[in-house]
């Protein structure tokens, strides 16, 4: 019987009430880890945390609010890190805040929320958490990124910016925290269907019918990932970027629609392309995924 990769060890994982948050807490805590499940619903967390008890797995739930004050943030590390035990081994940055909209429709709270959730969290959590795993020279940071962080999309531009930056705070804190023996990096899925955005299956499906794997990505295929990258198997992974998109950031197999670059002016919007991106003339741009 093969021994769980992760026997002995502690997790927090941001976010982690539903979606791909849940599968990384489910994934993590079935392979021997205690994981603490957080998110500013106190209900759902009981949820996933019924689950994984249930399936035999280690877990409890930590209320926070990452979108609140720097006190607050530092205060549920505190906690987190007292209910397991005084130590936390792996820290994924899961949360994150997706308004879909254009830049002139993006409202300024839903602007400072998100840079709140996906940038400034991560920020204060890594400095609250990384220090003590340095000391003790282990640990594992793992930041959930996003196949839009590398390609420009004629929409959710801020939101593009966000997880950029955390592609670039993974590899700032490769080169700070990995001498000191804590290994970061970064899980970018592509376009991932979850209970959430259910009703957007069909956008969905058109963004990946030309990828090589040509369909979504679920949330257990990312906590795999993550799962991959919080492992020993990982010992020599620093810095990097673990894309779990169905080669949708690497490849252009395809244009959704069966179109062609030369739309033509009979076909003036390319059907299946994120926000219904338009052919201009006669030719296409690369203005999807």
């Amino acid at each position: 019987m093969t021994t769980p990769r992760l026997t002995g060890r502690t997790a927090i994982v941001t976010g982690s009430t539903s979606g791909i948050g849940a599968a990384v807490a489910r994934t993590l805590a079935a392979e021997g880890a205690h994981v603490v499940v957080t998110g500013r619903d106190a209900a759902r967390g009981d949820a996933v945390v019924k689950e994984i008890r249930e399936a035999g797995g280690r877990a409890d739930v930590v209320v926070s609010d990452l979108a609140g004050s720097y006190a607050g943030i530092r205060g549920f590390a505190a906690a987190a890190t007292d209910v397991l035990g005084g130590r936390v081994d792996i820290l994924v940055n899961n949360a994150g805040i997706y308004p879909a909209t254009r830049t002139e429709d993006l409202a300024d709270d839903d602007l400072d929320a998100m840079l709140a959730v996906n940038v400034r969290a991560p920020h204060v959590l890594v400095a609250a958490l990384a220090p003590a795993m340095a000391a003790r020279g282990d640990g594992v940071i793992i930041t959930v990124g996003s196949w839009m962080a590398r390609v420009g999309i004629p929409f959710a531009a801020m939101y593009s910016a966000t997880k950029a930056a955390d592609e670039q705070l993974t590899r700032s804190w490769a080169a700070e925290y990995g001498p000191r023996g804590v290994r970061v990096n970064t899980v970018a899925p592509g376009a991932t269907l979850t209970p959430g955005n259910e009703d957007s299956r069909a956008v969905l499906d058109a963004m990946t019918a030309s990828t090589p794997a040509g369909v979504v990505v679920r949330p257990d295929d990312i906590a795999r990932g993550v799962l991959f990258l919080a492992s020993d198997d990982a010992a020599m992974v620093h810095g990097a970027t673990l894309d779990v998109d169905g080669g949708m950031s690497a490849t252009r197999s395809g244009w959704p629609g069966g179109l062609t670059p030369a739309c033509g002016p009979a076909r003036a919007r390319c059907r299946g392309w994120p926000g219904g991106a338009a052919c201009r003339g006669r030719t296409a741009r690369r203005n999807g995924p």
